[in-house]
């Protein structure tokens, strides 16, 4: 059984001007994302600046979005580390928390061999009874989920999906061919999502999403329901705006945008910065054209 099908909102975490995380704005996010047909919650994930919460912020930040989101849709924690012991206990808090599903980014920076990645996600399988999904995103981790081992990780009992970050449809079809339809795949690129339906997936984890809810479900059920043309003209419309999200590191130009927009999402915590002024700029225009 699919965690779920469609749009899926990699949320970011809203903060203080004394960068104490925003609960109240938080709440308003979510609720704004639920009314606009947004299929899942993904929580404190990259795009929600994770690596700059600390781990009982973290705990604090699944407690509530599970609570104000009250079943009416799943709720995905981030729980990966590059540290296994620490994941370990990162992925029982985030279950004991009351999220539905967990995402695993791959181990960073210290990395592993494949066989070492294997073991990193027995740990976690073994630990909790909640699906969880792998998250391969090289270019952030310099970590890549080899196919094959995809295909061994379809056969634990709680890892039941991959966000495949990599932007490489040739490596998103050779997973496919491997773990057949019991083993959902989500694109994590919001300028493919299309393409990785086409394979396939079972949706997105979106960082557009954030800003434009609507659109992103709306792409992703027309599809579903034989529309392509309508699906595939989404994702061209929204393609400048996309590019304009990765101007500099994300989440950097989303919560510009967000800010233009009158969200109020707050800053950044460092080593995030705020964005340049050309970033700023060229969000303005590109929204100002597509009159949203």
């Amino acid at each position: 059984m699919s965690i779920f099908t469609g749009s899926g909102v990699a949320i970011i975490t809203p903060f203080k001007e004394n960068m104490d995380v925003d609960f109240e704005k938080l709440g308003e996010l979510i609720e704004f994302q639920i009314y606009s047909g947004t299929d899942a919650i993904v929580v404190v994930g990259t795009t929600g600046e994770a690596s700059t919460l600390t781990d009982e912020e973290q705990a604090e930040v699944v407690d509530f979005t599970v609570k104000k989101v009250n079943g009416r849709i799943p709720v995905v924690a981030g729980a990966g580390s590059n540290d296994t012991r620490h994941g370990v206990n990162l992925s029982k808090m985030c279950e004991a928390a009351g999220a539905d599903a967990l995402l695993q980014v791959t181990p960073y920076y210290n990395k592993t061999s494949q066989k070492g990645l294997l073991m990193h996600y027995e740990a976690i399988d073994k630990a909790v009874k909640i699906p969880n999904i792998a998250y391969s995103v090289p270019g952030r981790t310099s970590m890549h989920i080899e196919p094959e081992t995809v295909k061994a990780l379809s056969e634990m009992d709680n890892f039941v999906a991959l966000k495949d970050a990599t932007g490489n449809l040739a490596y998103t079809a050779k997973v496919k061919s491997l773990v057949g339809d019991d083993f959902d795949i989500y694109s994590g690129n919001d300028d493919v999502v299309v393409p990785v339906l086409s394979l396939g997936g079972k949706g997105v984890i979106s960082v557009w999403a954030n800003i434009f809810p609507k659109a992103v479900h709306k792409m992703c059920h027309d599809f579903f329901a034989g529309d392509i043309k309508s699906a595939a003209q989404i994702q061209v419309n929204y393609k400048k705006f996309i590019d304009a999200l990765f101007m500099e590191p994300s989440p950097i130009p989303l919560k510009a945008a967000m800010n233009i927009k009158g969200f109020d999402v707050g800053g950044l915590r460092l080593p995030l910065c705020d964005a340049s002024e050309k970033t700023v700029e060229t969000l303005k225009e590109i929204m100002e054209e597509l009159g949203e």
